[in-house]
């Protein structure tokens, strides 16, 4: 269910990108406070309907919720330059607020097959 998907969020943020997961809860942003709405939708109304679409392929594909908490760890990498910056959660929420133009595959190519 969902506590599992947002445990394994936070595991794969805190075990990909150590640096950025404690930055921002040194900050008091807790990540799981921003991703938790998007993998509770499965992305809906936050990506683009195409890439929702593709999305939802890949979870159907893998017969897997796991790709939800894997996409939400690529956006937070992808956007770690911007949030290294923060010292709020509302500026960390605001780096993350538009996601309607990311890429889907992209993404998690990037998170599956990198390193």
């Amino acid at each position: 269910g969902i506590v599992s998907l947002s445990l394994l969020f936070e595991q794969l943020l805190q075990a990909e990108e150590p640096e950025l997961f404690y930055h921002l809860k040194q900050v008091g942003c807790q990540p799981l406070k921003i991703a938790f709405k998007w993998m509770m939708r499965a992305f809906s109304g936050f990506l683009a309907s195409d890439q929702v679409l593709l999305l939802w392929d890949r979870i159907l594909a893998f017969d897997s919720l796991e790709v939800l908490p894997v996409l939400a760890v690529a956006i937070f990498s992808f956007r770690k330059t911007n949030l290294m910056k923060v010292q709020t959660f509302n500026a960390a929420e605001a780096v993350l607020a538009d996601l309607f133009t990311l890429q889907v595959i992209p993404l998690l190519q990037l998170a599956l097959f990198s390193k």
